[in-house]
């Protein structure tokens, strides 16, 4: 995953904690799934109002977002952000990480997709880049220790599943070799169906991955052919079956919306399969096309995709069979079942949020791994090279392969804490952004109240005194919240990369 766009095109995994101990797949209520229709429910939110908001926007899972990181901040910056880290550890204790590994290799091309990824049927191609993993994992464990304590750990691509069962083995020992995997750690993965079988499931079990997320997209299948990505409805509900009895703690699906062909006819069948699977979460993506940036989505017929109209009716679908279905809208395409501890934790306003989307584990250090992975140490961001022959000159040289980054200043942070209080709580209470950073709010965000007093007269946001409130309709527009309060994107008219915010 972790593509700095996350338009849809590279569906990610949550941090998926679990429910509660794995059991065989409940009953769906009666409630689950009801027969296909051909005409969407009544959206949550007016159609005047998606109109005046129908607008790019970035999914913050970081501010500031990864396209402002730039090649000022390299090796040297990045080696001092661990020693500072080791540092702090060495006075106050380790504190526990995440790891992000990831995994380029796929077989075979999906037209949608915008990730970092190398189509090969060579599975030899992984040695070399095993290697190079292991590489990189000792540089970090020399700066700052091999017992640091890790608590989430998430395998993205391209295709994680790539990997044999016998590579999948290396890699995990190398890790738990140069890091502290705690007992209770979230353990993800992203698993391809049309990889991956009830074995390799339950091989994935043993070697501690408890969550992952099935790539399912849709299962209509001339829109699969369309995408060129097809899979059985059967396929999939086998794995789901496998995982279940392999004591996995939580299953995702993805699913994208606005592909070629979809229709609201045919996604209602998709809806209604997915419900009779109950995932305990679900990620719905809106599909951004953007051909001039993403190759492969050349190879989509721009005729075949939905209009405005047809795209805003699968979406308003999607929303009402999951919410008739059991499940709560986290936010930012996030569904989850009512009892899953994210819909907890989003009740409670407990919601953290980190590269891999929405957490109940508060965020912290991310060390990224492989080709173009993005990490976080400090009050630093940082990006490996893109490209795999840049990535391996790097690390078989003996250096970090970061080539891009950015050190966070003092504004920085603040706005941070800001918008990742809307995207996690829903709202602001200004007298604590105050006290933490020394500001008077409403002088420091004069420009940004004004903006918020235009939400507050869409009914998005109220404004109460001392603080703001998002309300039910605008938490399905939070981005746009979150977008007020983005000095960058207020000082760059970049709007047009980004996804559109629903």
């Amino acid at each position: 995953m972790q593509s700095p766009l996350s338009a849809g095109a590279c569906p990610g995994l949550p941090s998926h904690p679990p429910p509660a101990a794995c059991a065989p797949p409940p009953s769906p209520p009666s409630t689950a799934c009801r027969a296909p229709e051909a005409t969407s429910r009544p959206l949550p939110f007016s159609r005047d109002i998606l109109a005046r908001l129908d607008k790019n926007g970035p999914r913050y899972t970081s501010y500031p977002t990864a396209d402002r990181y730039h090649d000022g901040f390299g090796q040297a910056q990045y080696t001092q952000a661990l020693k500072r880290r080791a540092q702090d550890a060495a006075a106050t204790g380790p504190r526990p990480l995440s790891l992000y590994v990831h995994i380029p290799f796929c077989e075979s091309l999906c037209y949608y997709c915008a990730c970092n990824k190398v189509i090969t049927r060579h599975k030899e191609r992984a040695a070399r880049y095993l290697d190079a993993l292991e590489r990189e994992m000792a540089l970090h464990a020399r700066l700052i220790g091999h017992v640091e304590p890790v608590s989430q750990l998430h395998f993205g691509g391209g295709t994680p599943t790539f990997l044999s069962d016998a590579e999948l083995d290396r890699l995990m020992a190398a890790l738990r070799s140069h890091f502290r995997l705690l007992p209770d750690a979230e353990v993800s993965i992203e698993v391809d169906p049309r990889t991956a079988t009830a074995q390799r499931l339950a091989h994935l079990a043993r070697l501690g991955f408890n969550r992952l997320s099935l790539g399912v997209q849709d299962f209509d299948p001339a829109v699969q052919r369309a995408v060129h990505r097809v899979q059985s409805y059967d396929s999939v509900r086998d794995l789901v079956a496998s995982a279940r009895a392999a004591g996995f703690a939580s299953v995702n699906m993805d699913l994208i919306y606005g592909l070629p062909l979809q229709t609201l006819a045919s996604f209602a069948r998709t809806l209604e399969q997915v419900c009779g699977l109950r995932p305990d979460r679900i990620a719905l993506y809106g599909y951004a096309h953007l051909p001039q940036r993403f190759k492969p989505q050349r190879r989509i017929l721009p005729a075949e995709l939905p209009d405005g109209e047809t795209r805003v009716g699968l979406l308003g679908l999607a929303i009402g069979r999951f919410l008739d279905a059991g499940y709560d809208y986290i936010g930012m395409d996030h569904f989850a079942l009512h009892d899953d501890t994210l819909a907890q934790a989003r009740r409670a306003g407990r919601l953290h949020r980190n590269f891999q989307g929405y957490s109940t584990q508060p965020d912290c250090d991310l060390i990224a791994l492989g080709v173009s992975a993005i990490g976080r140490v400090g009050a630093t961001y940082s990006q490996n090279a893109k490209g795999l022959d840049d990535y391996y000159a790097h690390i078989e040289s003996g250096r970090f392969a970061v080539e891009r980054g950015l050190e966070l200043d003092a504004d920085d942070l603040l706005r941070r804490d800001v918008i990742m209080a809307i995207m996690c709580q829903g709202g602001l209470d200004f007298r604590a952004v105050e006290q933490a950073h020394g500001i008077a709010f409403e002088q420091y965000f004069a420009t940004e109240l004004q903006g918020l007093r235009d939400l507050a007269a869409m009914d998005l946001v109220h404004l109460v005194p001392g603080g703001l409130r998002v309300t039910d309709m605008g938490w399905y527009f939070v981005r746009a919240v979150a977008m007020v309060f983005d000095r960058h994107l207020r000082e760059r008219s970049t709007q047009a990369q980004y996804s559109r915010i629903v």
